[in-house]
């Protein structure tokens, strides 16, 4: 498509949060002078309609993305809006990354039914999480806790939270914010040893690599440092995962005055007893070559001994 579209229509999810950032995208997009007018398109996915599954039992990532992707791919859709942490790392043929957005807050964030402290969960709390990564930290850093599946969208998360059905539950920081409800936040989980997903908190923007005109728009509303840093993340991961979910951290962040890219990340068993991290600097522009590297240092010094452990079935190595 060379000519100038109409309007600009957004694939998103139907929940809340996904929403919420489709129309964040929609609103700045109106905000670009001479842009045409964007519109929300629903498309429900797989991961939507599939509650009853475990997300640890769910091979890659594409449970929230596919249905979308093959909506941009077949020209249904011009754009797709997703939390990036939700993209695979490598992308069908014909699409890429046209944007990412500034990011919120990266961290995790403990939500209980009255606000306490997260050193203060009594022993043997049942604590609700989707995320294997969670659970593996969660397990290192307080193994008596009872951890617990939980699926749902953020709302849906709470309720079950507020019904009695877990002594707290862990989500990310940002999409509860998103929603309006960060006072029910009780604590932030620290960096160490909570890592956070990659790409957690950002925003990106996916189009077809053949839609100059529509990359022109999108291109727009890309955030420069986000970019840098999450790329790093994500080379990481894509060097790491090995096209299956394994418990794995990371952070990018800007150093110096922006010079520095900092990279932190770590590799964990699902049972949290063994785990390997580390950190490593570079310039931003070095951002995927700095992902790659600290990836290869994690997976000699004990990495892949840990995810050959997942990849059997058992909970370490």
């Amino acid at each position: 498509m060379t000519s100038r579209p109409s309007t600009l229509r957004i694939g998103t999810r139907g929940s809340d949060l996904a929403l919420w950032q489709a129309r964040h995208v929609a609103g700045a997009l109106r905000g670009l002078h001479g842009a045409p007018d964007p519109e929300l398109v629903i498309i429900k996915t797989e991961g939507d309609r599939t509650q009853d599954v475990p997300l640890s039992q769910v091979q890659g990532k594409a449970f929230f993305t596919k249905e979308i992707e093959e909506a941009l791919l077949g020209e249904q859709v011009d754009i797709a809006v997703h939390s990036l942490k939700d993209l695979e790392t490598v992308m069908p043929p014909g699409l890429t990354l046209g944007a990412v957005l500034e990011r919120a807050d990266p961290r995790d964030a403990l939500l209980t039914p009255e606000p306490m402290a997260a050193e203060d969960l009594p022993r043997g709390a049942r604590v609700g999480t989707s995320s294997l990564r969670r659970r593996a930290l969660l397990a290192r850093w307080r193994p008596d806790l009872d951890l617990a599946d939980l699926r749902g969208n953020v709302p849906t998360r709470i309720r079950k939270l507020d019904e009695g059905a877990y002594d707290a539950i862990v989500l990310a920081a940002a999409g509860v914010k998103r929603l309006g409800l960060g006072d029910r936040i009780s604590a932030y989980l620290s960096f160490h040893p909570f890592l956070p997903a990659v790409s957690q908190g950002a925003m990106g923007v996916q189009i077809r690599e053949d839609d100059p005109e529509v990359a022109r728009w999108v291109r727009a509303l890309d955030h420069e440092p986000t970019r840098r840093t999450t790329a790093a993340e994500r080379a990481f991961l894509r060097r790491v995962e090995g096209g299956c979910q394994v418990p794995v951290g990371a952070l990018g962040e800007l150093r110096e005055g922006g010079d520095v890219l900092e990279l932190r990340g770590i590799i964990c068993s699902l049972d949290g007893k063994k785990g390997v991290e580390g950190r490593r600097s570079a310039p931003p522009a070095e951002a995927e070559a700095l992902g790659r590297a600290l990836a290869g240092e994690l997976l000699e010094a004990g990495g892949e001994a840990i995810l050959q452990g997942i990849r059997r079935g058992g909970e370490g190595a």
